[in-house]
């Protein structure tokens, strides 16, 4: 293993923010991996980290494929997590709707532009992130359609699902989506949790990716052989949403099944006390996605159902 800096940004009161990359292997740049961009993304960093541990054992024991290089970037943004808040903490800017980056801009756009330096060229990229909504998925790989998408080799990592979704302008200016402008087949893992520790959605991120990087001839690496992936649209996930503000009470988790009528929530009101609106399902299908605060405003997005063929 070889740690390095990948990007430094001068700090004129404090030590400079150093981000690191750790290298396996040597030749050509096959994976680089990217965990954290967000100050609450604990549960990235922490697979990241457990990525880092196993692929150091393997190289130990020469089961880096020869000719192959690695590089596990765990955050981008000490700052932001050293703080404990989500965006940067200077402009609640967002680094990953910053890329490629400007090396002469914004101190965001720096950073973007610094991470993208080194890890543009490689073959598979691979990373794990956050939805813009707090909650929890089903573990799976998510794609963007830009007609550079390759669906089939999201499968390898036998993961349960496999979502594509249409390119928004705000998409344009991640890392997914620029990796993949770069000739890099670009892949963005979602598991339950973000600002916690969700140790079985973790072990089967790191379960994942070693599987992935195995089928692809990286590593020499004994995994079960996972799922056979469903391919989703976006668009055919059913989105629920609530018609009040209030204390929000899941009843339901991802990969629970649910009929069309059941109860999936219901909203307290925060004084009183009394239950003031029930969210039913509106199909019959699995939950893919719950919403995991407490609070919630009138119109939000608190589940994400995947309708049975038949609805």
């Amino acid at each position: 293993m070889r740690k390095e800096v990948v990007f430094t940004l001068s700090n004129l009161y404090r030590d400079n923010m150093d981000i690191y990359g750790y290298h396996f292997g040597k030749g050509d740049k096959s994976a680089c991996i990217v965990g954290a961009c967000r100050g609450n993304e604990i549960q990235q960093l922490y697979i990241c980290s457990q990525l880092i541990r196993k692929l150091k054992e393997l190289e130990e024991r020469g089961a880096i494929v020869k000719g192959n290089e690695i590089l596990v970037i765990p955050t981008m943004n000490t700052s932001s997590i050293n703080l404990g808040k989500r965006f940067w903490s200077a402009d609640d800017s967002d680094i990953n709707r910053m890329f490629p980056g400007d090396r002469e801009g914004e101190t965001t756009k720096r950073i973007a532009a610094g991470i993208f330096e080194a890890a543009k060229e490689y073959s598979y990229g691979i990373q794990f992130t956050s939805f813009y909504i707090p909650g929890d998925f089903i573990p799976h790989v998510r794609m963007m359609d830009t007609g550079h998408q390759n669906p089939s080799l999201a499968n390898l990592f036998g993961l349960p699902y496999v979502v594509i979704r249409e390119a928004k302008p705000i998409d344009k200016v991640t890392l997914n989506y620029n990796w993949q402008l770069s000739n890099t087949n670009a892949f963005s893992i979602y598991t339950s949790g973000t600002d916690k520790i969700d140790e079985p959605s973790a072990n089967m991120a790191v379960a994942s990716v070693l599987r992935f990087l195995t089928r692809m001839g990286l590593i020499r690496y004994a995994s079960h052989s996972g799922y056979i992936a469903s391919v989703l649209r976006e668009q055919d996930l059913a989105s629920v949403r609530t018609d009040c503000a209030g204390i929000y009470c899941p009843h339901f988790q991802p990969g629970q099944e649910v009929s069309r009528g059941d109860v999936l929530a219901e909203i307290y009101d925060p004084m009183e006390g009394e239950v003031i609106s029930q969210i039913l399902a509106p199909a019959e299908g699995i939950v893919f996605f719950a919403h995991s605060q407490p609070l919630v405003m009138e119109g939000a997005i608190i589940y994400k159902i995947i309708r049975r063929l038949h609805q």
